[in-house]
């Protein structure tokens, strides 16, 4: 199923699936409110989801689907790439989520991935993933007991940038850096570069899991 206002994209996105074999696409939709009028009827696989829809939004509909038909999968086909679209979409129950640009080729790949126990993701989209979840949330920070700048030196070391490319890159001086890592071993209880990122690391998925 293809839920896509403007028709165009959703007639392409048609035609593109039906003209493939092994693909085949039982219904395209303007609205949510119209994908959600035969969803029962239908019970699509996957359901190809837009975000900016008139009347109510791609994400709220997610919801109705995953609430009504959990094994059906949702794949955002959209143009944002904005940390918080991700986020409410994925949060929604979507298990995908596809740029508009992504080459046909690709997106018919994708369909597959996502019927197969896959995520598919642009490549952009899944660094902004990972990206999110390698950050601490404050109350990581604050159960460590590291300062902001702390944990950006702490950041940098997990990059692998060197110590002088870490005062350049946060404008202080190298003997700054190197106060700053003492202080992060100290409060880490740690005596190697090593066992400060693991430790780090084990304090974020603990936060991240409360």
């Amino acid at each position: 199923m293809i839920v896509e206002d403007q028709e165009p994209v959703r007639e392409g996105l048609r035609i593109l699936i039906n003209g493939s074999d092994g693909y085949q696409c039982t219904s395209a939709c303007r609205t949510a409110e119209e994908a959600l009028e035969i969803l029962d009827a239908l019970t699509p696989d996957v359901v190809l989801m837009d975000i900016n829809l008139p009347g109510m939004k791609g994400t709220d509909c997610v919801v109705h689907i995953k609430n009504r038909h959990p094994e059906i999968q949702v794949m955002m086909l959209t143009v944002f790439d904005n940390n918080e679209e991700i986020f409410k979409s994925l949060k929604a129950g979507a298990t995908g989520y596809l740029l508009k640009k992504t080459p046909p080729v690709k997106l018919l790949e994708s369909i597959n991935e996502i019927m197969n126990g896959g995520s598919p993701m642009n490549g952009e989209i899944a660094r902004k993933v990972v990206m999110t979840f390698a950050r601490p949330s404050v109350s990581a920070l604050q159960d460590s007991s590291l300062t902001t700048r702390e944990y950006e030196i702490l950041s940098c070391l997990s990059q692998g940038y060197l110590y002088k490319e870490i005062a350049e890159k946060l404008f202080i001086s190298i003997d700054t850096v190197r106060t700053h890592i003492r202080s992060i071993y100290h409060k880490l209880q740690v005596q190697t570069r090593t066992e400060a990122l693991l430790k780090f690391v084990t304090v974020i998925q603990t936060s991240q899991n409360n």
